[in-house]
């Protein structure tokens, strides 16, 4: 059994789902076919790719990457039969480079080009180039694409289709002063959004007219920097809306099905990070509404191959609205995959082929429930702000028939500033909600990341949340909540319950780092060790002792890291005695045994768990994570010898490196990225909350604002300059 049949197959009670052949019998079939694809290009990177490239591989096609000089190691790269070089890591010079994919596809022979999602794969151009190139373009028609893309000419078309629509203005004219206009006849709040491209991307929510101008400017050139073109439309802006979306597919032959729908709900930024099918919490009838409208929305622009029509559905009204159409495969596609059973890239292919869609609506199963959390690299207590660096250790969890990762990286790889920060997509699926829930919470606290901060403990207290486990979701779900989900430095119980839990995990990783040295110690000396250095050590007429002070800083943390000093006294059979101070640190007595590099196997009072941890150099600190039940903690120490980073410093700037310690009034980047725009002049005055200047990441747009009243000083920084996170922007001196 292939790699991916294994993945997505299941044991569902009564029936066991597997992919459903593909057929000349199947309804409506004419037994066109075309030239089958026995070579594929992917014009795309990361995890997408790989997923693509595993399916083809199955198939029995040839693959083919493409990549940029960011990537000319990554995971896609090594998983093609062959690749291509097509530019430098900017996107828009490689990857958003039309002509040289045509080329890579030209002079490797490839029949066709599978785009995946973003970057190429909603380009209505390329997809009519592919064609006049004589490539067949894995997806819909060039015409859809265009119709779609569009959001303004979408929204014209589905209300001709009878599709229901939000309030808002579609048309074309773009002056400013006429679109404030249209603002004030919809009504605030209003959302402001790109008419082509997705994922959140120069979305704004306007509450009131005195912020339309800089919102609009701002929507603009971010949309400008994602997609090329600036267009915007104007929406009434649902305060209670939650995003359900359905998966359709189209054949060649004029059949349309969907194949239920998923709620992406839970997001941030706009960007959705917990996917999930079916909907929860909506009924049967709502089901086959959507379902229906989502194909109506389909059949309206005579589309083929996958789609996904998202709505907005207003939980105050019961209403749903038609919000767009994406023209390809969704990011969070496994989902459905693994409540039907069926391979949707392979469904794609087969499309494109020219075979007709394999099962009718009445035979689409609905089986079980899935989900899917989407890793990404991001600092959550800086606002979600993208993170980058290096993946010092990367174990994902295990897969199985019903546990997925989709990862385009390995351990050792850099998480770079050009492309989107995920990492991985972990999906899972169970007989029933709160069966996949226990699976997937269990899978995150079991997911190690280290090297770069990510958001896999704030999805765990997300899926931990008791509103989440009772389906009771909406767009607005992390501000609803942010009291639960944050925890806040002036509450003291809060801060002081979170330090003591992060004092026990460093007392587990010292006597586990401690055990591992005197592993090491034994095993490279067998026999001829000094009696100083066994374990225990030997002590006249007392046991040894160490003592290690680790700093640990999250998100409850205020006015720097906070220590915790260590106290480790070695007993004999291998155990030690941790000492921490405080009547709030009772003494622990702890039995290690090493399992394997990472792994160890703590017993404290009888009961024994799996520990891991990951150690390694940054920033000239040792870093050190530790893994224990559903915890997780991370600290640093610092280095007893001024040792040279190995890794680091050739991806970090000098700038990068200054001291964590500034002068007050000293403003830093808060990630690294592109310095865009610069508001101010040095010398200026400013008042307290007012913009300086504009950094660019991962094509997201960030502002960074005056943190008080004063006079910019000392700005170091000009547009189109390249920043590490913690670069000294500018300095801040208040009014004398």
């Amino acid at each position: 059994m292939s790699f991916l049949t294994c993945l997505i197959r299941r044991r569902a009670k009564p029936l066991i789902f597997r992919y459903r052949e593909f057929s000349s019998n199947a309804p409506n079939s004419d037994n066109r076919t075309s030239a089958k694809i026995e070579k594929l290009l992917i014009a795309n990177r990361g995890e997408i790719a790989c997923r693509i490239i595993r399916t083809a591989k199955r198939l029995g096609i040839r693959t083919v990457a493409v990549y940029s000089d960011a990537d000319e190691r990554s995971l896609h790269v090594k998983l093609a039969d062959e690749a291509v070089r097509i530019g430098p890591p900017p996107a828009r010079l490689s990857y958003l480079l039309a002509p040289s994919i045509i080329q890579a596809a030209a002079g490797t022979g490839a029949q066709a080009i599978h785009p995946g999602y973003g970057f190429l794969s909603e380009s209505a151009e390329f997809a009519q180039l592919c064609e006049d190139e004589g490539l067949t373009f894995i997806g819909p028609p060039a015409s859809a694409i265009r119709d779609m893309g569009d959001k303004s000419a979408s929204k014209r078309i589905m209300g001709a289709a009878g599709v229901p629509l939000v309030p808002g203005y579609h048309g074309d004219e773009q002056d400013i002063d006429f679109m404030k206009i249209e603002a004030d006849k919809i009504g605030y709040p209003i959302l402001i959004k790109p008419t082509h491209g997705g994922g959140g991307k120069g979305m704004r929510i306007v509450q009131s007219p005195k912020d339309f101008v800089d919102s609009f400017i701002g929507a603009q050139r971010e949309a400008a920097a994602s997609f090329g073109i600036n267009t915007i439309l104007l929406e009434k802006y649902i305060t209670k809306p939650r995003h359900i979306e359905v998966q359709i597919f189209g054949d060649k032959h004029g059949n349309v099905i969907h194949l239920n729908e998923r709620d992406c709900s839970v997001q941030r930024r706009h960007q959705k990070i917990i996917e999930e099918a079916p909907a929860p919490n909506v009924s049967n009838d709502f089901r086959s509404h959507l379902g229906q409208a989502a194909v109506s929305a389909a059949k309206a622009v005579s589309y083929h191959s996958a789609g996904t029509v998202e709505f907005i559905f207003d939980t105050v009204s019961g209403e749903f609205y038609f919000m767009e159409m994406n023209t390809r495969l969704q990011v969070e596609h496994p989902v459905t995959e693994m409540i039907v059973g069926q391979d949707l890239v392979e469904w794609q292919i087969r499309i494109a082929n020219g075979e007709p869609l394999p099962v009718s609506q009445s035979q689409v199963p609905l089986s079980g429930h899935a989900f899917e959390a989407r890793i990404y690299a991001e600092n959550v207590p800086k606002g979600f702000l993208p993170a980058t660096g290096i993946l010092h250790h990367y174990h994902p969890v295990q897969a199985s028939p019903e546990v997925r990762v989709e990862t385009g990286v390995e351990q050792g790889d850099t998480v770079s500033m050009h492309y989107d920060p995920m990492i991985a997509k972990l999906v899972v699926w169970g007989e029933d909600r709160r069966g996949a829930l226990i699976k997937m919470k269990d899978c995150l606290s079991k997911f190690q990341v280290a090297g770069l901060p990510t958001n896999i403990d704030f999805l765990l207290k997300l899926a931990n949340h008791g509103a989440f486990e009772n389906g009771e979701v909406e767009t607005h779900f992390i501000e609803l909540h942010k009291d639960d989900l944050f925890i806040n430095p002036d509450d003291q119980l809060s801060t002081q319950q979170a330090y003591n839990a992060a004092v026990h995990g460093a007392s587990i990783a010292v006597a586990c780092i401690f055990e591992r040295e005197s592993k090491v110690t034994r095993e490279s000396s067998p026999g001829t060790a000094s009696v100083w250095y066994s374990n225990p050590p030997f002590r006249v007429n007392h046991f040894a002792k160490r003592t290690m002070e680790l700093e640990w800083e999250d998100e409850s943390s205020k006015g720097g890291p906070k220590l915790a000093p260590i106290h480790v006294t070695y007993l004999p059979k291998g155990k030690y005695l941790i000492e921490t101070g405080g009547s709030s640190f009772p003494d622990l007595e702890l039995n290690v045994v090493q399992l394997g590099d990472h792994d160890f196997r703590v017993e404290h009072g009888g009961i024994s768990m799996n520990v891991s941890i990951a150690v390694y150099q940054k920033d000239q600190m040792e870093h050190i994570h530790i893994w224990h039940g559903s915890c997780h903690h991370h600290f640093k120490r610092r280095n007893r010898l001024d040792l040279a980073d190995s890794d680091e410093s050739q991806h970090r700037p000098a700038a990068a490196a200054e001291s964590s310690s500034h002068p007050p009034g000293t403003v830093v980047a808060p990630m690294a990225g592109l310095v865009v725009k610069v508001l101010v002049k040095d010398g200026a005055k400013v008042s307290d909350g007012q913009p300086i200047l504009v950094l660019e990441a991962m094509k997201m747009e960030h502002v960074v604002k005056a943190t008080s009243s004063g006079h910019i000083s000392s700005l170091r920084v000009t547009a189109g300059q390249q920043v590490s996170d913690g670069t000294i922007l500018f300095n801040l001196k208040g009014d004398e």
